[in-house]
């Protein structure tokens, strides 16, 4: 059984920056895909990025060239650099990852706000 673990959420005021984090424990052998999704109030959840097992990296629109996803070689650590954060990308953020089943950590808030 995968468990994700995500820490480093918080208030930033618009234009700050985030490092978000994320701890994967169990069973990783058979993950071969890691990422990010969100899910801002009333809003279905969305994918922000995320990692193929070809370490293949795939951003959603509305976050190229400010956010960076990254793992460590060992797939326990992953991370999302958030840069020039703005209003609209206030919401909960979840680690994810997908073996033989789909594994969500329990999301941490990001308030963009001045």
């Amino acid at each position: 059984q995968v468990q994700l673990v995500e820490s480093g959420g918080g208030l930033v005021q618009p234009g700050g920056s985030l490092r978000l984090s994320c701890q994967v424990s169990g069973n990783i052998v058979s993950i071969n895909t890691m990422g990010w999704y969100r899910q801002a109030p009333g809003k279905e959840r969305e994918l922000v990025a995320r990692i193929t097992s070809g370490d293949a990296i795939e951003y959603a629109d509305f976050v190229k060239g400010r956010f960076t996803i990254s793992r460590t070689s060992g797939k326990r650590t992953m991370y999302l650099q958030m840069d020039g954060l703005k209003a609209e990308d206030t919401a909960v953020y979840y680690c994810h990852a997908r073996d033989w089943y789909v594994h969500w950590g329990q999301g941490t808030q990001v308030t963009v706000s001045s």
